[in-house]
């Protein structure tokens, strides 16, 4: 019974892939379009700036943010621990 639901779940599988590639139709990338006037492109260094280096610098610029203005720390006054009160023992 184990091996019909598998060959079952395999062909689903192969058939929603395969409609979704006859279906999907190609990006067209080369062929341009009425009114496309695209710019200069970027170099190696621009690309790298522009994908990679941008981005961790704003997470980097957040996450300090995120540091320097936390609340939730006291800096002021030590953490108190509250300790248990001993329970008194039964006599016996």
């Amino acid at each position: 019974m184990d091996k019909k639901n598998a060959l079952r779940a395999g062909a689903v599988a192969a058939g929603t892939t395969l409609m979704m590639l006859l279906m999907s139709s190609p990006a067209l990338a080369l062929t341009r379009d009425d009114g496309d006037d695209p710019g200069p492109g970027l170099s190696v260094i621009q690309t790298v700036g522009l994908f990679v280096l941008c981005p961790l610098a704003l997470f980097a610029i957040i996450a300090g943010l995120v540091v320097l203005l936390d609340k939730s720390r006291k800096t002021d006054s030590p953490t108190s621990v509250v300790k248990p009160k001993k329970k008194a023992k039964a006599g016996v």
